[in-house]
């Protein structure tokens, strides 16, 4: 997967890993009430969220695998719509998409998590260099550049930030970094399960054991052996 094989599709600078007639179908998708996205520009934090969230939903106890939660909370440009549809509710999607290209509801609910951008463009260049065949320069001074010049899939860092950054006042959005998070993981467990719906805070509110198992189950160490798990089921 070298760095720089990109393409418009729909308005989105996108790798050519992700199949057009998919991402169309994504960007096309008409939101239901009750969907719950997770949106992120990549290695903002998207999987720690994402393990917030389906440990919330089923009291600590996540899927067991990387491919069960895959299914669960289902990234649209990578499985597109139909997969939103199939999906089991209650669930979340995510979307690695500005807000203008969004799949957009006032009924449904949008959580966006954004992370300091040095951070950022470290971690995706370590994340995309480990898909990088030898052929190609996988130096990080290529990659930053590219970064720099807005030409790696999903765009660029500074754009997508701002397009949502607009919108975190709005009531079906829940706004926050993943610096926050890391800071106070407490507050924002249980803050992410308010906006989820009154029940799900108000829950862990009255048990503190259950914020503590959601709290370890979605810990990276308990997702680095849901990992092994998956490879030793695939491999």
């Amino acid at each position: 997967m070298d760095f720089d094989q990109c393409r418009d599709v729909g308005g989105l600078w996108i790798h050519k890993f992700f199949h057009e007639d998919v991402i169309r179908s994504a960007l096309a998708y008409k939101p239901r009430d009750d969907d719950l996205f997770l949106v992120t520009y990549p290695k903002c934090g998207t999987t720690w969220t994402q393990y917030i969230i389906l440990s919330i939903l089923t009291d600590g106890h996540p899927p067991k695998t990387v491919v069960d939660v895959e299914l669960a909370s289902p990234l649209m440009e990578m499985m597109g719509a139909e997969a939103a549809e199939r999906r089991v509710r209650p669930g979340l999607l995510k979307t690695h998409l500005p807000f203008n290209l969004q799949p957009y509801s006032p009924q449904a609910r949008y959580i966006y998590v954004t992370r300091n951008p040095y951070d950022v463009c470290v971690s995706f260049y370590y994340y995309l260099k480990s898909m990088t065949p030898k052929r190609y320069d996988a130096s990080f001074e290529r990659f930053s550049k590219l970064f720099m010049a807005r030409k790696l899939s999903s765009g660029d860092y500074f754009d997508h930030l701002l397009s949502w950054y607009e919108h975190r006042s709005d009531p079906n959005v829940l706004f926050f970094t993943y610096e926050q998070m890391k800071k106070d993981t407490d507050f924002w467990i249980v803050k992410i399960a308010d906006f989820m719906g009154k029940q799900y805070g108000k829950k862990l509110r009255e048990d503190k054991t259950l914020l503590s198992r959601i709290r370890e189950s979605s810990s990276l160490k308990n997702y680095a052996r849901r990992l092994q798990r998956t490879c030793r089921t695939l491999f």
